[in-house]
């Protein structure tokens, strides 16, 4: 080190391994400090800045901007923030590969005639793909007068997530799923029939809290092995609709339940609650399968009783 302990601008270069253009740019963006000037003019740099230079090489090896590196070197809480910061922005990218990498394998391991209708489908869904299109749907689909943190709750349970390591099959139906809700002939006739009973004879947010504590209930005796229609879930399930249409749960009532859930299970709720599955994780209740497990029950216990 020189006699004055300071380097020139080529000496800290040189000890850091860098250039003097780099260590001329970040000097001139400020992120070097400078210890003075010699008597011709020329930048002088103690270890300060051989120390902060060495950390911005580490930090711009790691894949962040210049900015980003420079925000970092204000303290710990922001060096945290530019880190997390990247590994997010890795997270991203790794998500977009793995869904790519199983869209390839799903178009190459396709028989030859699928694998133009599979690249259409494919090509519809963004990527990395999102659930925006979903959530739109079920809003759509959802009553108007319900209240916001229900359809909070329904969304967070009928719109499945995207795999962070997806397989060829989820690809396949995510694409499907984007595919059917996305479509153009969805009019208001397609929607109302996907509504649980028919609009303006029912209260909505009664029937979607009365559901959601079912559909919990029918969970739990899932996960345990358990019939999801047994132990009073479905006398739950039928008194939800009663209680939403303001009437008394009887034998009458049970029949015409039976009609009211045929009317209400078109083609488009079919289609989606087969696509859906593949998607939800396996800790993860499908509300559509519940649902057609109580309905089928309630048409079995319907047809003892009128037997």
């Amino acid at each position: 080190m020189p006699i004055d302990g300071l380097w020139s601008i080529g000496e800290l270069a040189e000890r850091a391994g860098a250039t003097v253009k780099t260590v001329r740019h970040y000097s001139d963006r400020g992120l070097l400090p400078e210890a003075g000037r010699s008597s011709g003019g020329h930048r002088r740099y103690g270890p300060e800045a051989l120390d902060r230079l060495l950390l911005i090489r580490s930090l711009r090896a790691l894949g962040l901007p210049v900015p980003e590196a420079g925000r970092a070197l204000d303290g710990p809480e922001a060096l945290e923030e530019a880190v997390s910061g990247q590994l997010r922005e890795v997270g991203d990218r790794l998500a977009e590969l793995r869904w790519r990498e199983a869209s390839l394998r799903l178009v190459r391991e396709a028989p030859e005639e699928r694998r133009s209708e599979r690249l259409r489908l494919l090509g519809a869904v963004p990527v990395p793909p999102d659930t925006t299109v979903l959530a739109r749907f079920w809003r759509r689909v959802l009553p108007v007068r319900l209240p916001g943190r229900v359809v909070s709750s329904v969304l967070d349970a009928v719109v499945p997530g995207t795999p962070a390591e997806p397989t060829p099959e989820q690809v396949l139906a995510f694409a499907r799923l984007h595919a059917l809700v996305s479509g153009a002939g969805l009019g208001p006739a397609e929607l109302r029939t996907a509504r649980p009973l028919p609009d303006g004879e029912y209260r909505p947010a009664v029937l979607y809290e009365g559901l959601t504590e079912v559909y919990g209930a029918a969970w739990d005796a899932v996960r345990t092995g358990r019939d999801a229609a047994g132990a009073g879930v479905l006398d739950g399930f039928v008194a939800a609709y009663a209680r939403a249409l303001g009437v008394r749960d009887t034998p009458a009532f049970r029949v015409r339940l039976t009609e009211l859930l045929a009317a209400h299970e078109g083609p488009l709720m079919v289609r989606y609650w087969k696509l859906a599955p593949v998607l939800f994780g396996p800790d993860e209740p499908v509300l559509g399968l519940l649902h057609h497990r109580l309905g089928a029950s309630l048409r079995v216990q319907v047809g003892e009783l009128t037997a």
